[in-house]
């Protein structure tokens, strides 16, 4: 069958990675991170005893290198609160809208139910931001039910922000978010295609590694899309296979 022929949506496939979770985040020297959000996640719906914990059990600071995934974490704890019906608010400093009524929905909401926010990229945040955060920072403070998350790049004392922001921001648990190294994401690719039965030849994933998306929640969406298109052209994943896939999805290598 002409590769022009073959049903696109294994190709669009590639582009569907799954929708950032502390489950497909792969702990690798993260381990205490991982294990502390999923105990922060289980007390928002204990207001009762959120309210006698500290704030080290509902207030976050983590950073890490690009590719680290940080922000795949913020995504993960955003999803979560959308997925219980939680009240939430997302912030990024290259999108003004979501600060606008970020303060408003943060004092206003109701006690016992909880608020949790997420903020990325708090080493980018511009003068009005790191001003609007720090107020934000101080209701989180006062209320046991709210819950924050946030990001950046550099640990707390490095970022260049305002003192008196950049101090609240270490008040809670701070963690490095270590990045896998390319024989790790590897491993764990391995370890998924044995899972799926697939077998691949043994110079697709250290190619894969250095010539696709090199985070892993796409790396296993291609795995997927391999599997898919392996079967519906009854051929071996080779390298010859996976090029052929990507260039009809518009990846080229």
């Amino acid at each position: 069958m002409a590769p022009s022929a073959l049903p696109r949506q294994f190709a669009l496939d590639i582009n569907q990675a799954p929708k950032p979770s502390l489950h497909n985040f792969l702990p690798n020297g993260n381990e205490a991170l991982i294990d502390a959000l999923n105990q922060s996640i289980a007390r928002w719906n204990s207001p009762a005893k959120t309210a006698s914990h500290s704030i080290e059990g509902r207030w976050f600071y983590w950073w890490g290198s690009a590719g680290a995934g940080c922000s795949h974490l913020l995504s993960a704890i955003a999803n979560q609160a959308q997925t219980l019906g939680m009240g939430s608010i997302r912030l990024l400093p290259n999108d003004p809208s979501t600060w606008v009524d970020a303060e408003h929905k943060l004092s206003a909401a109701v006690n016992p139910a909880p608020i949790i926010m997420t903020v990325d990229d708090v080493d980018q945040l511009d003068t009005h931001q790191q001003a609007s955060l720090f107020r934000l920072l101080n209701l989180v403070h006062a209320s046991p039910h709210s819950f924050v998350y946030l990001s950046g790049h550099v640990p707390p004392a490095q970022l260049t922000l305002r003192e008196d922001l950049r101090t609240r921001l270490g008040w809670g648990l701070i963690f490095e978010v270590h990045p896998l190294s390319d024989s790790e994401k590897i491993e764990a690719l391995s370890r998924a295609a044995k899972e799926r039965g697939l077998i691949l030849s043994n110079e697709v994933l250290p190619w894969l590694i250095h010539h696709f998306y090199r985070d892993m929640p796409s790396l296993m969406a291609l795995l997927d899309a391999l599997d898919a298109y392996s079967l519906e052209t009854k051929r071996a994943i080779t390298l010859p296979l996976v090029r052929e896939l990507l260039q009809i999805s518009g990846h080229t290598p």
